[in-house]
């Protein structure tokens, strides 16, 4: 019974970890933009096919809301639009938003996640010794 409480923690965390795996995408996207207008010229398409997260947000279907949704809309509303030595100053300067967006996200779902577990663990655990 404690098992089976306890395992709704996760699925109360999905947003938080959904935030955290977007923003990592962002900011690995945004490094390997980085590298690729640097070295060599693919298109941003053939660059992002590796995520899962990345293509959506390009073709504007933003996977979250609110503040979140602005910061991405901004962040792709420059992108291909200059030449390639303006892109890598644009992504450079993008590159500290991202990584503080990735941290913060992954923070925020680390310390959520472990408080779902540990709260329904305890009312699991009530719950079996009030049934028991």
């Amino acid at each position: 019974m404690a098992i089976l409480i306890t395992s709704i923690g996760p699925f109360l965390s999905a947003n938080k970890k959904k935030r955290m795996l977007v923003f990592s995408e962002l900011y690995e996207f945004n490094e390997q933009l980085i590298l690729t207008l640097k070295y060599s010229r693919s298109s941003i398409d053939k660059i992002a096919e590796p995520f899962k997260f990345v293509p959506q947000i390009l073709k504007g279907e933003y996977p979250l809301g609110g503040s979140d949704k602005e910061f991405m809309c901004e962040y792709t509303r420059n992108l291909g639009k200059t030449d390639a030595l303006s892109q890598v100053d644009y992504l450079n300067e993008r590159k500290s938003a991202l990584k503080k967006y990735k941290d913060d996200s992954f923070a925020d779902y680390k310390k959520y996640n472990s408080l779902y577990i540990k709260i329904f663990f305890l009312i699991g655990v009530l719950a079996a010794v009030l049934l028991a």
